[in-house]
């Protein structure tokens, strides 16, 4: 969404760092570029000017001039404007004092109002809460059904009365899903209402009659982020007809320039709580405006990495599967297989490596990375037997040739896994003796060498050197057997009388 205005003003501050100190011609500069990169992505024009404003009022100001890298200085001022703009803090959901919670979503036809509400049903299931789908869009032609696929697959209740396609009363549906939502124990209640594809007098008033007759906890106004300097107006009029109290960005996957994200909150006043980054109910969180400014100034999101890492991640395996790793040994093609899917179930690998810091310079790499490959890994080694997952050394040539046509690839793929692999588990062992280095972890460390001290001299294998160094006398050299090696002769064998055959 952002990979432009990411470009633009990484490309700005790459300029500045190789400046010891900045002038007021260099702060102009930067500032006009900063401008340009705002207007490119689309950003409401009385937005960029405040944006501006500000950034240039504190570059000029003490922090900026006496600061040890000037450069640097500025980076963190836009860093914290842009969070500013972004809504500081991350706002949370507010839950009712008395369950259950309503939450009310309103937006224009198309924005994905109903999609958003099977997710954050989901979303709101994870953490323990049960809540109630409530299809109120009546209008829309199988709106109704969709909402129930919706819930069918996030595991949670619909209240649906009403067949929809242009039949019943939406709020009538409203006010019975809150009596229907107190007997059955539901703590949170989501109404979908209907949408138009503009504004106009009858979306407002029935968003406004549904509004007074359920007096809703949360309003949120539903905005597809693809939609430019559109969302900014419809926003402002949603918020004049009927109000709200967040935002949800929708479509944040998309090719879209992201104008509207850093417009709908400075323009409305209204924070962005959530947003949606894809087509499945898990790409949906809440959304936290200093790791989205992180993302923008390609400093990277290793938090939400962290959060999915967390939730996909079981501890106790994962510290199982850390000891292996620490080992180096028992770690086996399943392993290897186990950790593979964990790592898929986080989502596409272009995504969580996009989280990394600097990774924005390397977008035309990332664009190269394809999950397909990953499942081509996994074909491979389930094409293998159990013998050959525990130990690869098992497979040779005929068993590659068998392993290939089983997962549908060539030979020298499954050649080219089997060595990578045994270079990996290289690789571990020497990091878990330290990589021999004395006083890395797995190196030499004070109880091996206590036990080397301990051992003493050497014993020798022969019984009278063995007895000679117990009893104490000095063990005297032995010259070397030359070409028949340390040959030992027998005790009492005297050379002069050693007759070679045929002498008398």
């Amino acid at each position: 969404m952002f990979e432009t205005l990411s470009d633009r003003l990484t490309s700005v501050f790459s300029s500045l760092r190789s400046k010891g100190r900045l002038s007021d011609a260099d702060i102009d500069a930067t500032c006009r570029e900063i401008r340009i990169a705002l207007l490119e992505a689309d950003v409401a024009l009385a937005v960029v000017k405040d944006f501006v404003a500000r950034i240039k009022e504190r570059a000029r100001g003490a922090e900026v001039s006496q600061a040890l890298n000037p450069a640097q200085q500025v980076v963190k001022i836009v860093n914290d404007e842009l969070i500013e703009i972004l809504g500081g803090e991350t706002r949370r959901l507010r839950y009712a004092k008395t369950p259950p919670t309503v939450v009310m979503l309103a937006g224009l036809q198309g924005s994905g109002k109903t999609t958003l509400a099977g997710k954050l049903a989901k979303w709101l299931r994870d953490q323990g809460h049960a809540p109630l789908l409530v299809a109120c869009d009546l209008q829309r032609p199988n709106a109704v059904q969709q909402l129930s696929v919706m819930a069918e697959r996030a595991e949670v209740a619909v209240f649906a009365p009403e067949p929809g396609n242009g039949v019943g009363d939406p709020v009538a549906v409203a006010r019975q899903s809150i009596e229907h939502a107190r007997r059955q124990q539901h703590d949170v209640v989501i109404v979908d209402t209907a949408g138009r594809l503009g504004i106009d007098q009858e979306l407002m008033r029935q968003a406004a009659d549904i509004r007074d007759a359920i007096s809703p906890d949360e309003v949120l106004f539903v905005v597809d982020a693809m939609i430019g300097q559109d969302a900014v107006s419809t926003a402002q009029a949603f918020m004049d007809g009927v109000g709200f109290d967040g935002v949800v960005l929708t479509k944040l996957d998309g090719d879209a320039r992201g104008g509207a994200a850093l417009s709908v909150r400075h323009v409305t006043g209204r924070p962005i709580m959530f947003a949606s980054t894809g087509e499945k109910l898990a790409d949906f969180d809440a959304f936290h405006p200093d790791r989205m400014a992180g993302r923008i100034l390609d400093m990277g999101d290793i938090l939400t990495l962290i959060e999915q890492a967390q939730k996909t991640f079981d501890e106790q395996e994962a510290a199982k599967m850390a000891e292996k790793l620490v080992s180096g040994d028992g770690f086996t093609l399943d392993d290897f297989l186990e950790q593979m899917m964990m790592v898929r179930k986080m989502g596409p690998i272009k995504n969580l490596l996009g989280m990394m810091p600097g990774m924005g310079q390397m977008r035309d790499q990332l664009n190269q990375v394809d999950d397909r490959d990953l499942d081509r890994i996994a074909a491979i080694i389930r094409s293998m037997t159990p013998g050959e997952r525990q130990e690869p050394k098992l497979i040779n040539g005929s068993r590659r040739a068998r392993i290939a046509k089983g997962s549908g690839v060539t030979v020298t793929e499954v050649s080219g896994l089997v060595v990578r692999f045994f270079e990996a588990q290289k690789m571990m062992k020497r990091m878990s003796q330290g990589m021999g280095i004395p006083g890395m972890p797995g190196g030499r460390n004070k109880a091996q060498k206590a036990q080397k001290a301990k051992k003493g001299r050497r014993v020798s294998g022969d019984p009278r050197k063995a007895g000679q160094i117990k009893s104490g006398a000095e063990e005297t050299p032995q010259p070397r057997g030359g070409a028949l090696g340390n040959l030992q002769l027998p005790p009492g064998f005297d050379p002069s009388k050693f007759k070679l055959p045929g002498q008398q």
